[in-house]
């Protein structure tokens, strides 16, 4: 039996342009790639574009005496096709990519054992099934199959992802005998500036980097630059980024976020596998700061889920067309300043422009996701009589609102939630799970701003608790209860820090909290009135 492997290889990408060219160790990426491969005897063919943008990438590769095929740009499938034309039908198959330098020829042969022992026609090694990081990746099967995609289809994701045809015939089976190591949120690969940095510094002291062993990389790679720092993803938590464009909440001591700092807080907080960030046009420049943070490559990575303007300045009884254009400007704001052709989720600021205006808010918002501009549309919720209108509604696949470990005025609306997720897939997120930090004060003053005169009875309570749950802050104890109640699929939770969202971070990755232990929080929480449990009739607070 015959192994080929087929390196695809490009300049033209567009987050980070010639960067098969860039060297690491002083080997330029494209060529230490397809020697890594090649480093146990497999054969290794680029396969790149006719395009003039890859003539460079040309020379290189007969500068190092790579083997090469140039075909199409967008058609991949049918390049790494003509890259094989000299080989039978029965040849295995690898395919690879250039801006993937940590898989080698070990890794490689224990995929082929793995394929021929389960007599497979396709077998993937990619990510958390893996086990191993987002870049240790290949896939496996044989060139008759590719040659019958190449004859079949006709669908240009198929074409440009080259293996979709093969996974709907054949099946989808993975390569799992390092998923004992739960590396799968982890990143070995180079799709922006920030990546290329991380795996130049990893083969900074290998003093072989074509012999270095995946595995060797993969002992040193927990310790570098924008990688996790948990074994598991934080994959409940959301970033809240009101404090990003405004000065918000009781206990914020440190106003505004600076540009730097909110850099450094999303890129950490998308290294350790977050659910999302909530912004909103509402919160002063928060989408502009966002955008511009993660201009470097880095959008696209989480959902980011925004809010339409409140439309204030809407007048009531304005026409269709003049409710369109305030819809259309805050959904084109929203695009211009996150720098994306289409949001992730646009949720209603007030669940009232559900049913405002006759519906029309509603229905251009519609229109925006027929158009491609929006993939999902939500609603803000405040009170359980809002919640009730969400849910009904089957337009809304995101629900936002309000809920902490005091809150009591949910617990019948519980059942609803479950329901409506599971008949259409709604998620629900959890914001001021701290009361805007409230719940995590000792200060009577702020608790007399939220209409509470004698506090010291719940700040006992939630002191109990601590002991009870052998919890080490009352911050910590607020997250878990939320994130642990199996309807809540994501917590946004605000940061004025490196350290706040480290610890944030190591919050939700600790197991949940025991249902016991929940209903006896519910059972035995003292009872709060609605003016202190909605910050909006804060006043001045």
């Amino acid at each position: 039996m015959s192994y080929v492997a087929v390196l695809q290889a490009r300049t033209n990408s567009s987050r980070l342009p010639g960067k098969v060219l860039l060297p690491i160790k002083g080997i330029p990426l494209v060529v230490l790639a397809a020697r890594r491969a090649a480093n146990k005897g497999i054969d290794v063919v680029v396969a790149t574009s006719k395009e003039e943008s890859d003539d460079a990438l040309v020379r290189v590769l007969q500068e190092y005496g790579i083997p090469f095929y140039r075909g199409s740009l967008n058609n991949t499938l049918e390049r790494i096709v003509g890259a094989l034309s000299g080989f039978d039908d029965e040849t295995r198959v690898f395919r690879l990519t250039a801006d993937n330098v940590v898989p080698d020829g070990q890794l490689l042969e224990e995929i082929a054992k793995d394929f021929e022992d389960r007599k497979l026609d396709y077998i993937c090694c990619n990510g958390v099934e893996s086990g191993l990081p987002y870049g240790v990746s290949a896939e496996l099967t044989y060139l008759k199959h590719l040659r019958e995609a190449a004859i079949s289809t006709h669908d240009k994701d198929d074409q440009e992802h080259v293996t979709p045809f093969i996974r709907r015939r054949y099946g989808i089976s993975s390569f799992n005998k390092y998923k004992q190591k739960s590396l799968g949120h982890y990143r070995c690969t180079v799709d922006c500036l920030d990546d290329y940095l991380t795996l130049e510094n990893l083969f900074l002291e290998v003093k072989k980097p074509i012999e270095v062993t995946f595995n060797e990389l993969l002992s040193a790679i927990e310790k570098k630059r924008f990688q996790p720092i948990n074994c598991n993803p934080a994959s409940k938590l959301i970033i809240g980024t009101a404090q990003f464009g405004l000065n918000y909440g009781i206990t914020n001591a440190a106003g505004q976020l600076t540009p730097d700092l909110v850099e450094a807080i999303l890129k950490t907080a998308i290294t350790n596998g977050i659910e999302g960030i909530d912004t909103a046009r509402a919160y002063g420049n928060s989408e502009k700061v966002i955008g511009y943070a993660l201009k470097s490559g880095w959008m696209g990575r989480v959902p980011i889920i925004t809010k339409l303007s409140p439309l204030d300045d809407c007048p009531k009884d304005a026409c269709k067309t003049v409710i369109n254009a305030f819809v259309d400007c805050s959904i084109y704001q929203s695009m211009n300043y996150l720098g994306s052709s289409k949001l992730d989720v646009v949720m209603l600021h007030r669940t009232q422009q559900l049913n405002s205006m006759k519906g029309k808010v509603l229905e251009r918002l519609l229109q925006h996701k027929d158009a491609g501009r929006v993939n999902s549309i939500g609603a803000s919720v405040q009170t359980p009589e809002e919640l009730e209108i969400a849910l009904n509604n089957k337009h809304v696949s995101y629900i936002q609102m309000p809920y902490n470990l005091l809150d009591w005025r949910w617990d019948e609306m519980i059942p609803l939630i479950h329901t409506k997720q599971k008949e259409r897939g709604l998620k629900v997120h959890v914001r001021s799970a701290l009361l805007q930090g409230l719940l995590t004060s000792y200060n009577t003053e702020h608790w007399a701003k939220a209409h509470v005169d004698e506090p010291q009875y719940i700040i006992e309570w939630l002191q109990q608790l601590l002991a009870q749950t052998q919890t080490h802050d009352l911050s910590n104890l607020c997250l878990n209860f939320v994130r642990s109640q199996n309807w809540v699929n994501g917590v946004v939770v605000g940061m004025e820090s490196l350290e706040q969202l480290n610890q944030n971070i190591k919050t939700f990755c600790e197991d949940e909290m025991p249902v016991e232990m929940l209903e006896f929080i519910q059972r035995t929480r003292p009872v709060l009135k609605e003016e202190t449990l909605n910050p909006a009739l804060w006043g001045n607070a």
